[in-house]
């Protein structure tokens, strides 16, 4: 089976994360499979609206800490600097607009993933969080776009304190616009789909080529602080240290450095 299941319909795609037994981590060849894809949805011109969901219990759990610690790797996701998440995280950078149906967990990437789509609605089975602290690591995605997302304190809240945030919580928070049922989710999607594709193509990314200006201004700021912080954040013992100790189901053992 692929570790992403691409559906296209009349004029709308659903890239479904099908890594259930691995709580759909970004790992195996999801990453490839994404990039293959989201290539196809961009040059189909019949394709107006991307919805991301998740096959099983979850959205996404992020990154995947099995894989990194057999690897002998620590949760730096940005392969050598913050810019280049957006090899990561597509949906915003894309000129259509997507919508994550979050069906279950979304912790760590897989929240910054449902963060990455421009309208996000999540089911009652549905939570969220960024756990990265717990494991010696930092939120990539989360820690530039977060606050403008939420704003500076619940942004702060999530960021520090690496809370689960529940789905009343979330709505609360603006971090997404409705709660469905889980039956009524995928369909409560398409339906925002099909308002979105009945308004005309150019406006629609006209549309969102300005809200995405306004969301990624400085944002070089940003990313030039987060390169700096991550020299010592990432490559520390403690970076090791925590998917070591997730994978070996035991509590970690902070060193500090």
């Amino acid at each position: 089976m692929p570790d992403l299941i691409y559906d296209k319909r009349d004029f709308y795609a659903i890239f479904t994360y099908n890594r259930p037994e691995r709580l759909n981590a970004m790992g195996g060849t999801l990453t490839s499979e994404l990039a293959e894809a989201m290539d196809d949805f961009s040059n189909d011109g019949n394709m107006r609206v991307g919805i991301v969901t998740g096959a099983g219990r979850a959205f996404s759990a992020g990154g995947d800490l099995k894989e990194m610690a057999e690897e002998g790797q620590s949760g730096d996701r940005s392969d050598g600097g913050a810019r280049a998440l957006v090899e990561n995280f597509p949906y915003s950078q894309n000129e259509k607009p997507f919508i994550a149906a979050v069906n279950g967990l979304a912790i760590g990437g897989g929240c910054e993933t449902a963060l990455d789509c421009d309208i996000r609605i999540c089911s009652t089975n549905a939570y969220f969080g960024l756990f990265e602290p717990k494991r010696g690591i930092l939120a990539g995605y989360a820690i530039h776009h977060m606050p403008r997302v939420i704003g500076h304190s619940a942004a702060a809240y999530a960021l520090l304190t690496a809370d689960r945030i529940e789905p009343e919580q979330a709505l609360a928070w603006g971090l997404v616009t409705e709660v469905v049922e889980p039956d009524r989710l995928l369909p409560r999607a398409v339906e925002i789909a099909e308002m979105i594709a009945a308004n005309a193509p150019l406006s629609v990314q006209g549309t969102k080529a300005v809200i995405q200006g306004w969301r990624l201004a400085k944002m070089d700021d940003s990313y030039r602080l987060y390169d700096w912080v991550g020299k010592t954040v990432l490559s520390s013992q403690d970076a090791i240290e925590g998917p070591t100790a997730f994978a070996e189901k035991r509590e970690p053992i902070w060193q500090g450095r």
